[in-house]
């Protein structure tokens, strides 16, 4: 008699529409945090680049921590990961609320990376790849892309009201309440996932890691993935400042961020249907060369409120359209039985590229009191991003295939 415990199966439709929305709250509420940049600084009496450390240490902290709640998704379920990570992401706007000095920024920088870690696409990549079949996964994943600029979508207009009716403070505690709707959320994702089965063999951790450290496209993926996170955490904490600078009302940083929300719906989509075009590497070189054009228009271009909301959206269709492809990538090369695990150590890459051009932002700008060389360093980043992933080599590591043609004999 069969007495053994089976993990339980739920919908794959659920799984993706709770992941979906997690990210969604997780992505919103980390984006949002440029907002505060003048704010929080005017009133501490403290200069940018402080506030831009934090937020290169919540990055830093997101990085690391995502390989850990990868991992432990991947082998006990992502339920506990996004429970303990929700309350995290609490604390981390509290402690900003309360923050009286730059050191109360850091540990909302640390609290919220920890946070961000476990509720962000990469903690939860695995579940949401295991819950569908290969050929739809790269969809799947796309959706949780599209669901972060959902989120950023609607937490921008959101959030601008409540600093501007509320104040910042308030707005922040009123954050943390929001945010304890990941709580119930963790539950039809919960559960330890299912043991593999079929033509590929189960591997520990070791031998994933062991895997993965030998594979040359794997580097270079991850190598790729760091320009990926210079653009976005520059852009997006930098901008409502950049735009302030420039003369402009504060509604247009908020316009600006949304009208990227925006489009990144719409490239997040199409890099998700474009594996059945162009290989995957094939559009993320071009995802990466054309993010050259908005840092351009940024130099070129007179600086209206137009112009800012336009360059943003172009630069929004490119913005979390790398995710699906790179992610797809790693599933494609290893399989999904330690997607999250593994996609966490190419995540890492991609926050030492946002702890870079944040730090390196915050620098520039109160040496200089101008953006103009970190568009020049994003473009030339740009370029080689898009040159790195020409060489990937497209097919799965030997070991699956070798597995998979024992499995024709």
């Amino acid at each position: 008699m069969q007495t053994s415990m089976q993990p339980k199966v739920r919908p794959a439709w659920l799984v993706i529409l709770a992941a979906g929305t997690i990210v969604a709250m997780a992505m919103g509420l980390r984006q949002v945090m440029g907002l505060y940049l003048k704010p929080v600084t005017v009133d501490l009496g403290i200069g940018r680049e402080p506030f831009s450390n934090a937020m290169a240490v919540a990055n830093l902290v997101w990085g690391f921590g995502a390989i850990l709640a990868g991992g432990i998704a991947d082998k006990y379920g992502a339920g506990r990961v996004i429970v303990v990570c929700a309350l995290a992401t609490v604390g981390g706007l509290l402690a900003m609320m309360s923050a009286t000095a730059p050191w109360g920024l850091y540990l909302s920088g640390v609290l919220t990376g920890v946070g961000v870690a476990g509720t962000g696409v990469t903690a939860l990549v695995g579940a949401v790849g295991r819950s569908v079949p290969a050929d739809k996964r790269l969809a799947a994943i796309a959706s949780m892309g599209m669901a972060g600029g959902i989120g950023q979508l609607v937490a921008f207009p959101l959030t601008h009201l409540l600093i501007e009716y509320t104040g910042w403070k308030s707005s922040l505690a009123i954050l943390a309440a929001i945010a304890t709707a990941m709580l119930p959320l963790a539950l039809p994702i919960a559960g330890k996932p299912p043991a593999m089965s079929g033509a590929v063999k189960s591997q520990t951790l070791g031998e994933a890691v062991r895997e993965a450290a030998v594979h040359p496209s794997y580097w270079l993926l991850t190598v790729g993935f760091f320009v990926c996170g210079f653009h976005v955490a520059f852009y997006g904490v930098h901008l409502p400042a950049y735009v302030s600078d420039k003369g402009l009302p504060s509604w247009v940083g908020v316009y600006a961020l949304m009208a990227v929300g925006i489009a990144n719906i719409f490239g997040t989509y199409v890099a998700g249907q474009s594996g059945r075009w162009v290989e995957k590497r094939v559009g993320l070189s071009y995802i990466y060369f054309m993010r050259c054009l908005p840092f351009i228009a940024l130099l070129v271009l007179p600086i209206t409120p137009a112009s800012v909301i336009a360059i943003s959206a172009v630069l929004g269709v490119f913005w979390l359209s790398t995710v699906p492809l790179t992610s797809g990538l790693v599933g494609m090369f290893f399989g999904t039985q330690w997607m999250s695990m593994l996609f966490g150590f190419v995540f890492l890459s991609h926050q030492l590229g946002s702890f870079t051009g944040l730090w390196m932002a915050g620098r520039v700008y109160d040496a200089t009191k101008s953006y103009d060389m970190m568009w020049w360093i994003s473009i030339a980043l740009a370029v080689a991003a898009g040159l790195i992933h020409l060489p990937i080599r497209e097919r799965p590591a030997a070991r699956m295939r070798a597995e998979a043609a024992t499995l024709q004999v």
